[in-house]
């Protein structure tokens, strides 16, 4: 996967992190979390009933027993498409996104359409072009909003639509939401709870900070395909980590106060990238309506390689960014994070600044 070769060849050698999709990351004397007495003994295969029961409560109408633990979202992703996808199945996969969603498709011989978000139409998805791709033999629509690189969301409305289209047409909804609670305005309702027919996606990575706890989860009414998900994930990881579960629990005990403190600083970055990019006359780019991440673009021009401006970026001036190349685009997009501390922000797109300015028309 080119976007986590990147991330491993890069991000551990470099002074500044601008280009990371979630908020600062936690530590245990942060979170004031005791694991000393904890037992590190073999989980429950669904997930910790309590971490189930504290996941459940984002949902209206759903119970823990609709809630299947996993480790982190992407083996969310491998074990739906696992289960529900044959060689030849039609997928629909909204495009950019996070690489698993069609690269897990691809490896298992499925007829992979990438369904576009273009920053001409604001990232939004066009759902007229979204209903004319699917076919008798569409398995899933895959969408990820808030979006991640784009920062783009999904209304109601729009949700409610392609939910219609997708149960017209016989298919799944695979909805990642993982942002959902870092909408800068009103989220729509979990896709979960609203058709039998949509599977989301969410973890503890982003809006928590808490990627080195690989826990994420599943919500869905359809029991029957948590069964099989769960069959399959039992033959590759059995069940969570312990620690990464006492870990949650915890964090969701406090998840009022933690979402709302990082909501305040998410807003405030957001508005230094707002202020900054209006002064980058090589840029153009769409305000991310939620997340932590946006997709800026080179214009024409601007930079001759936009690949020699990216490893300059991490080798010489120590800032990491990510190149849309590793999401499948335009090597002229990439990839910005506003999650972080501040000052890190306004030191990593000084350089950024510096660097485009060095490069410009080279």
């Amino acid at each position: 996967m080119p976007l986590e070769q990147w991330f491993d060849a890069h991000q551990y050698h470099i002074e500044i992190d601008i280009g990371e999709s979630a908020v600062r990351t936690l530590t245990l004397r942060e979170l004031e979390i005791d694991l000393e007495s904890l037992p590190l003994r073999y989980g429950h295969h669904r997930g910790h009933p309590i971490l189930r029961e504290r996941v459940a409560k984002q949902y209206p109408d759903l119970s823990a027993d609709d809630i299947l633990i996993t480790n982190g979202a992407a083996e969310a992703l491998f074990s739906v498409a696992a289960v529900c996808l044959s060689p030849g199945d039609h997928v629909v996969v909204e495009h950019p996104n996070y690489p698993s969603n069609y690269e897990v498709p691809r490896s298992l011989g499925c007829d992979v359409d990438l369904f576009p978000l273009r920053l001409e139409e604001r990232f939004e998805p066009n759902l007229q072009e979204l209903e004319s791709r699917l076919r008798p033999t569409t398995r899933f629509v895959s969408l990820t909003h808030p979006n991640n690189p784009t920062g783009s969301v999904l209304s109601q409305g729009g949700l409610e639509a392609v939910l219609e289209m997708v149960n017209r047409n016989g298919s799944r909804l695979v909805y990642d939401e993982t942002y959902r609670d870092l909408t800068y305005s009103a989220a729509a309702p979990p896709a979960a709870t609203l058709s039998e027919n949509a599977v989301t996606i969410a973890s503890m990575s982003k809006v928590y900070g808490l990627p080195g706890i690989r826990i994420g989860w599943i919500a869905t009414r359809d029991r029957e395909l948590l069964e099989a998900i769960l069959a399959a994930r039992e033959q590759v990881s059995i069940c969570n980590s312990a620690i990464g579960e006492a870990v949650a629990v915890g964090v969701l005990d406090r998840r009022d106060e933690i979402v709302e403190e990082t909501r305040r600083c998410i807003y405030d970055n957001r508005e230094i990238v707002v202020k900054w990019m209006a002064l980058q006359d090589q840029l153009e780019w769409v305000v991310p309506e939620a997340g932590v991440v946006c997709f800026p673009r080179l214009r024409p021009g601007a930079v001759r390689d936009p690949e020699s401006l990216y490893r300059d970026l991490v080798e010489r001036w120590k800032v990491f960014v990510v190149p849309g190349r590793c999401f499948e685009q335009d090597n002229s997009f990439f990839r910005i994070g506003f999650g972080g501390d501040r000052e890190e922000l306004e030191a990593g797109l000084s350089r950024l600044g510096e660097a485009l300015r060095e490069h410009a028309g080279s």
